[in-house]
């Protein structure tokens, strides 16, 4: 009997399993396959936490895997925080199946360590858990969530005491703290009554909203007068079935933005986001219903955020009067400009601008236009919200942060990309420009004229279970073993690999240091400013390559682009 039979016939002869996920197990039962991949491998637990397809086995998201996810993040956290038990941990969720028992399932661990925890009364975003961490002076948070993956999933996400995800080396502890349990199915709880009646478990209300929105309302570069006035931009929103409704709509009212209209059939928080093929503004088509909307009501901007309101995508009218939806390396650069050029110059010189080394540079030439320095981090959020916290030592001050994938944080009371935060901002910046008889396409070609027509795209592949996780890391022992020296018809410049940590001139073959964490990451810097990145998700089944181009004209870009997309996908097509 394999191991992961063995494990199987752990759990299929369990007298006290769940009902529901027994009834599953037994619909499973004869499908060696579905069964071995449900069972081969633990979940796996890493900087984002753990994230998986729901249903019985070690490597689906259930309650038995929670619990020893929890359970050693309690032991983790009575090792190397103080006041632990006083202090607790506050939990959220969002909108997808089963996110409201599994935090309460994180809170039932918790309380048989004598952990109290704090559980909103209702879903709520992911940024409004980072910003409670720090508001309640919690030693950590636990956001339910698997932010735009299809509806078959979910997650556990932990944030640390600042406020931020855990870092990689955070993780790490957790990790080995969650292996010493050696049995998920009976790791120790307290039923949610005794939680309560022991003054283990506090439901929170509006306080958190009440205290996130004064300061949503700080971030604005508006003056107070004209935060007072009423706005004419006329405005389309859709949540997509997460969380993000009603901060969104509270934050615009704040500043007087009155033409907002929802798409009310996204507003509704449904687990199975059955209006969209995907939730996640990031795909265009997300916007479907947001554009039919927009067109009948004649709006300036659509705004769209995902489930857990992480991730903010915007359409505007272009040229021709088409909506079309902005890339996150777009976004981020105008806000960025919006940001610095509504900012006091004489504070300019100790700030500083994070973002991934994915994004576009068409934000590290804006900043330096303004004379801010830009900080580049490892791609993930998590790296920017542990730069941030280095702040707090260095007395740099933090400005803006943002990475391609739709992430951006303008105001660090929260650790985390926030899209509330975001939708606020670039809804100002929309009223701004069109004030100036200019839309934000308008203003997307003012930077281009100025810095240089840069443009960015991506090639995802999606390969799941054992078999892609083994392609993926074939994939990249490829790319290492034969590494390239031209991509497109252009000479390959400097190779990076941040496993090895390693910056090579090509020329040379002079190798220096690279001063940031180890990732599998490998990224070629080419001869014209051009660059190729390629990554494993850390969340998802994919391996994704990236592709930067900067050139004098659109045209020549979008041509720049093609070649260098098809050269890689015929590479990766090679392993």
């Amino acid at each position: 009997m394999s191991q992961w039979e063995t494990v199987y016939e752990k759990w299929r002869s369990y007298t006290a399993l769940d009902p529901a996920l027994k009834q599953e197990l037994n619909r499973m039962d004869g499908q060696q396959d579905v069964l071995e991949d449900a069972f081969y491998t633990e979940l796996a637990f890493g900087t984002g936490g753990m994230r998986g397809v729901l249903g019985p086995g070690i490597n689906r998201m259930n309650i038995y895997t929670v619990r020893k996810a929890v359970n050693g993040l309690a032991d983790y956290l009575k090792v190397q925080c103080v006041n632990v038990n006083d202090r607790g941990v506050v939990i959220a969720y969002d909108s997808r199946y089963q996110s409201q028992q599994f935090a309460v399932e994180t809170a039932k661990v918790l309380g048989a360590h004598g952990i109290k925890s704090y559980i909103f009364d209702r879903m709520h975003p992911t940024p409004l858990l980072s910003y409670a961490v720090r508001y309640l002076g919690t030693v950590a948070g636990v956001m339910i969530t698997a932010s735009h993956n299809p509806p078959e999933y979910n997650g556990f996400k932990v944030y640390n005491e600042d406020g931020g995800q855990i870092t990689p080396n955070e993780a790490d502890d957790i990790t080995q703290a969650i292996k010493k349990t050696e049995d998920e199915l009976t790791v120790p709880y307290l039923e949610q009554e005794e939680l309560e009646a022991q003054g283990l478990l506090t439901w929170v209300g509006q306080e958190i909203d009440h205290a996130y929105l004064e300061q949503l309302a700080g971030i604005s570069k508006l003056s107070a007068d004209e935060q007072q006035l009423a706005k004419e931009l006329q405005i389309v929103f859709t949540p997509l079935h997460g969380t993000a409704h009603d901060l969104v709509l509270k934050g615009l009212d704040q500043l007087n933005f009155q033409h907002v209209d929802v798409v009310e059939e996204q507003a509704v928080a449904d687990p199975e986001f059955s209006t969209v093929t995907s939730p996640n503004p990031e795909e265009h088509q997300a916007f479907t219903m947001a554009i039919e909307l927009g067109t009948q009501t004649g709006a300036d901007i659509l705004i769209g955020t995902d489930p857990d309101a992480d991730r903010l995508g915007i359409a505007a009218r272009d040229d021709a009067g088409a909506y079309t939806v902005l890339t996150g390396n777009q976004l981020g650069a105008l806000m960025l400009d919006y940001i610095l050029r509504h900012s006091d110059p004489a504070l300019l010189g100790n700030a500083r601008m994070l973002k991934t080394i994915v994004t576009s540079e068409l934000g590290r030439k804006i900043a330096d236009a303004y004379g801010v320095r830009t900080i580049d981090t490892l791609t993930g959020f998590k790296f920017i919200g542990e730069k941030i916290r280095q702040f707090d030592a260095t007395g740099e001050t933090f400005i803006f942060g943002y990475e391609e994938s739709y992430g951006y944080l303008v105001s660090d009371f929260a650790r985390d990309k926030d899209a509330v935060q975001a939708a606020v901002i670039a809804t100002e910046m929309a009223h701004y420009w069109k004030k100036q008889g200019k839309t934000l396409f308008d203003a997307l070609h003012l930077l281009y004229e100025q810095h240089g027509y840069f443009m960015e795209d991506m090639l995802s592949i999606t390969l799941k279970g054992k078999e892609g996780s083994e392609k993926i890391a074939a994939i990249m022992a490829g790319i290492r073993k034969e590494p390239l020296t031209s991509i497109g018809g252009l000479e390959v410049t400097y190779a990076e690999d941040y496993l090895a940590g390693e910056r090579t001139a090509i020329s040379t073959n002079e190798t220096e240091p690279i001063d940031l964490p180890q990732e599998n990451v490998v990224k070629y810097l080419l001869d014209n400013g051009s660059w190729v990145c390629l990554r494993p998700s850390g969340t998802e089944p994919k391996i994704k390559c990236y592709v930067g181009v900067c050139e004098a004209s659109e045209k020549a870009g979008q041509n720049r682009l093609t070649d260098l997309k098809t050269a890689m996908e015929t590479l990766i097509s090679r392993f």
